[in-house]
């Protein structure tokens, strides 16, 4: 499809070059407007940044790539092809995952090697495994036209034949039960019940409150499969910055918005280096709540939504190791021994003394990412939200806890082979990317009713007014974003016909 032309270009100002800003952005222009996409930083990505070191290369944020047809997408919209601007190939494992009793599990992408992997290292079988998947895909069918791809506050959402057959089927969608009650149903063996209540971390929650709904996660990764970048996932963003540049975007960077000034209840420019842009449609892709206290601190303020219980964070350590670990897949988990106990720690504001460790090594695939016989380790764990802890302290622990960890579980003294290190703790998080506490997700997904408790794609009571990425509807991660900008852009398109 290509763009087509309106009778008058209506003006678009978007707010913040992350992923569901620049996809937003080229969205819009796709149906016609004169966009205009600002960036405080002076490099688009948002989250899904870049940090290069001693000749080391980091993908600083979301390292997992589900549904690349959301990215391709954008590019077909413009009558482009994808693969001349960036491309992707699958991996053999979505996951290893490492127990501290010796177990390993390969994460198998094929569905079948999966569930034969699982029967092989624990006392579930095959038969449960792929009967996990196929309630996972009936979850998926039933809720991703509904619930991801459209909005929850309009009422014509509700009138489509997707949406009565979601209801007609409201038990399948299993949310009055959590993640982990859901997961022993299927499955007795610890190993695994730990392995699938992991997936409530893709959108910051816990497994143990979160609803068994959120069990549509590994559908993405097992029956839809895994993808890596050419290049790393920073590509993404370098791609869609490209994009948008010859389709007529105009972007600014180290331009952070001021304000968004209305009249009469109508946007009507951003504020932004001294100088106001007319808008017709300003789309904020900055987190909600810094929207709101810092960009609309004048409107009315929806408390009760920005006072939610916010998601969890991270501390990443960005680690150049000075050898190659043929044991360490691209994907990497180390599980800790009481998970429960972890969950309940971040709920308290700690940071576990046991946390579970994943680790990230690019250069696997992209060996340019390391220099010749090094390697690239991003290594995280969930931490909760910033709420004045003594975050130095809890860097020192962590590193420690970490490195004792890995030792016990790979054999391989860390401390020895690091050449150069960054870290990222909320604190930073909040200061590079604008997320409010410095939780990654914005609101957690804790409860049944979460979907549902999200921020809007649209303003109530400010007409003009747009909200894209993970703080709102439907939620974090790189497929959930790009959803968002679909449909903030479906929206616009209705609401000015």
């Amino acid at each position: 499809m290509k763009s087509r032309k309106r009778i008058k270009e209506d003006k678009a100002v978007v707010i913040g070059a992350g992923l569901a800003g620049l996809a937003a952005a080229i969205r819009l222009r796709a149906k016609g407007y004169q966009v205009t996409l600002i960036e405080a930083s002076a490099h688009p990505g948002g989250k899904a940044g870049e940090l290069c070191k001693n000749g080391f290369r980091f993908d600083t944020g979301p390292s997992l790539f589900t549904l690349p047809e959301l990215v391709d997408e954008l590019f077909v919209l413009h009558g482009k092809n994808p693969r001349e601007y960036f491309s992707y190939q699958s991996l053999p494992y979505s996951c290893k995952y490492f127990y501290e009793d010796g177990t390993v599990i390969n994460g198998h992408q094929d569905a079948i090697a999966f569930a034969e992997e699982v029967a092989s290292k624990t006392k579930d079988t095959k038969d449960s495994v792929l009967k996990f998947l196929r309630y996972s895909a009936r979850i998926y069918d039933l809720t991703s036209n509904v619930f991801i791809f459209n909005s929850l506050h309009r009422f014509k959402t509700y009138l489509t034949s997707d949406a009565f057959h979601a209801f007609f089927n409201l038990r399948k969608l299993d949310t009055f039960r959590t993640m982990n009650k859901a997961i022993r149903k299927f499955f007795k063996d610890e190993h695994t019940i730990q392995l699938f209540n992991r997936y409530a971390t893709y959108n910051g929650s816990n497994p143990y409150k979160a609803p068994a709904t959120l069990n549509v996660i590994p559908h993405l990764e097992h029956n839809t499969g895994t993808w890596f970048p050419k290049g790393g996932i920073y590509t993404i963003p370098k791609a869609l910055e490209s994009l948008a540049r010859h389709v007529g975007v105009r972007i600014l960077y180290n331009a952070p918005a001021k304000a968004i000034h209305t009249s009469k209840g109508k946007v009507v420019s951003v504020e932004v280096n001294d100088e106001n842009l007319p808008a017709d449609v300003v789309v904020s892709n900055v987190d909600v709540y810094k929207t709101y206290r810092h960009l609309l601190s004048e409107e009315k303020q929806p408390e009760k939504l920005l006072q939610q219980e916010k998601s969890t964070s991270a501390i990443i350590f960005y680690w150049g190791m000075k050898a190659r670990f043929p044991d360490v897949e691209v994907h990497n988990i180390l599980f800790s021994t009481q998970y429960e106990k972890e969950f309940a720690a971040m709920h308290n504001g700690e940071v576990s003394d046991d946390p579970t460790v994943y680790i990230y090594v690019s250069s696997k695939v992209e060996a340019a990412d390391a220099p010749q016989g090094q390697e690239n380790w991003f290594v995280m764990i969930n931490a909760p939200h910033n709420s004045g802890q003594d975050w130095d302290e809890y860097i020192a622990e962590a590193r420690k806890n970490i490195q004792d960890k890995i030792q016990r579980t790979l054999g391989i003294a860390v401390s020895d082979y690091i050449v150069c290190e960054e870290v990222l703790d909320p604190r930073g998080i909040e200061l590079n990317t604008g997320s409010h506490l410095g939780a990654l997700y914005g609101n957690a997904s804790n409860s049944k009713y979460a979907a549902f408790m999200r921020h809007a794609n649209f303003s109530s009571h400010i007409e003009g007014l747009y909200f894209c990425g993970g703080s709102v509807h439907p939620g974090g991660g790189i497929p959930l974003v790009l959803a968002s900008a679909k449909i903030v852009a479906d929206l616009i398109d209705e609401d000015n016909k």
